[in-house]
């Protein structure tokens, strides 16, 4: 599979052989899963069996030997910081208490882009740094050079320990760990992003013992964790480094996948301007109402536009692959053993592309899911952009609502087109793997603002 993108390999390799396929890689038994059915085995029938991760030397060194939410060993450890993830950090009630992060953050990036009206700009690179100082403030509660400094450092790490490495399909060749240098650099990286959140943890631990209380609502991430850390009560406590795993998470698991996600959203509509001009029409039309302001209580009202963003998750799973399980024991699935240990990856993106469940599956057609139930739950195996059972995605409801607010924005606000003579059939959708599946070249666009005034809605 080298130099290619794994998930299309995979699934070329599953159309030869079968949806359930054993690779050996290395000293690894891999078992990779590309049907629903066979999904639903490993993420519900077996999900315990399932429900640890492989170790991976790389993600050992940044999240603090794995005591992370999305890389712990299946456990009581995990199982009481799921709860935690779900309750206290990414309810539904505790994302609308960001509602106002969204909106600011949203609203400046709206600002700079009507500076720019009538020009090219890298929408692309926008959209990311929208999307990770979207994070940054619901992690910290602000921004200022350190974060920015911990972003750039924490990026570059993520890239560089993604992918396959020697070492990790070769354990007992424990030299390759060095001779690469990869694994100093990520300790050195480690170091720096260490420090940084030692600090910030820090000052947030001082705000706080100089406040009576801090609201509920103006909580940040940091905050609802050190609520956590060396409890009285002999419940369930976080140490420093288990706050820290947390929130490295934070950036990993949301930054690259949001920001590719409404990226290729963007660059699907401009693809497709029949699609385009229907999800503004529906926008506008719901927002015109409320004077040109894009409220989150509105978004329900805009189910074209959520079949949009339904559609860029099926074609474009940002992580498609998803996180790889391990077999804790040895089971049978369809008839075949698979051996304690073994690696097992399911190819979710094969899956949202699969013929026998999907009409027309390389066709972008936001349509099919208008008054279609799949959500995305992790129910409907034919349907998992965020993973399922124990292990699906914690984030969910934050990356969701983000993407939601942030994609009507920019809908509401502006029309687009490309520049210097493109058309529409020109938008390159070339992939490029990485932490998240992104397009391979920046979108640049024109934007045009959207006056409500000049609208022949109410003539």
């Amino acid at each position: 599979m080298a130099g290619s993108l794994p998930h299309r390999a995979l699934r070329d390799l599953a159309k030869k052989y079968g949806p359930l396929m054993h690779l050996q890689l290395g000293e690894v038994s891999t078992v990779v899963v590309s049907s629903p059915e066979l999904a639903k085995e490993v993420l519900r029938t077996h999900d315990i069996n399932f429900a640890s991760r492989p170790e991976i030397l790389a993600i050992k060194i940044l999240f603090y030997n794995c005591t992370d939410i999305a890389f712990s060993p299946y456990g009581e450890y995990f199982t009481q910081l799921r709860k935690i993830c779900m309750q206290e950090l990414f309810s539904v009630k505790k994302v609308q208490t960001f509602q106002w992060l969204r909106k600011e953050e949203s609203l400046r990036l709206m600002g700079w882009i009507a500076s720019k009206a009538g020009s090219p700009i890298n929408l692309t690179q926008q959209l990311s740094a929208l999307t990770y100082s979207t994070i940054s403030r619901a992690a910290f509660g602000k921004t200022c050079r350190a974060h920015e400094r911990f972003l750039e450092v924490a990026r570059e790490a993520i890239y560089l320990a993604d992918g396959f490495k020697l070492a990790d399909i070769f354990p007992s060749f424990t030299f390759l760990h060095s001779i690469s240098g990869t694994t100093a650099k990520l300790e050195k990286m480690h170091r720096e992003t260490d420090t940084i959140l030692e600090n910030i943890i820090a000052e947030h631990r001082e705000a706080a013992r100089n406040t009576n209380r801090i609201s509920e609502a103006s909580e940040d991430v940091i905050d609802v964790l050190l609520k956590f850390e060396n409890r009285d009560d002999q419940g369930f406590c976080l140490s420093t480094s288990n706050i820290k795993a947390v929130i490295f998470d934070l950036f990993a698991g949301g930054g690259e996948s949001a920001a590719a996600t409404l990226d290729w959203t963007v660059a699907e509509m401009i693809k497709h301007p029949r699609i385009l001009e229907k999800a503004q029409a529906e926008v506008r039309q719901v927002f015109d109402e409320s004077q040109g302001e894009v409220r989150e209580e509105g978004l329900e009202k805009l189910q074209y536009m959520k079949s949009v963003l339904k559609e860029t998750l099926r074609l474009h799973t940002p992580a498609p692959l998803l996180l790889p399980r391990v077999a804790a024991e040895r089971c049978e699935i369809n008839g075949f053993d698979i051996p304690k240990k073994a690696r097992v990856i399911v190819n979710a993106w094969a899956i949202g592309r699969d013929p026998a469940y999907w009409k027309e599956p390389e066709t972008f057609n936001p349509d099919r899911f208008l008054g279609n139930p799949i959500e995305f739950l992790g129910n409907s195996f034919e349907y998992i952009p965020f993973g399922a059972g124990r292990r699906i995605c914690p984030g969910m409801n934050f990356g969701l609502a983000t993407l939601e607010y942030q994609l009507a924005m920019l809908l509401y606000h502006f029309d687009w087109k490309l520049p210097h003579g493109l058309k529409n059939e020109d938008v390159d959708m070339t992939e490029l793997f990485g932490p998240a599946v992104k397009r391979k070249h920046d979108l640049y666009l024109i934007p045009t603002p959207y006056r409500p005034s000049q609208s022949n809605k109410h003539d």
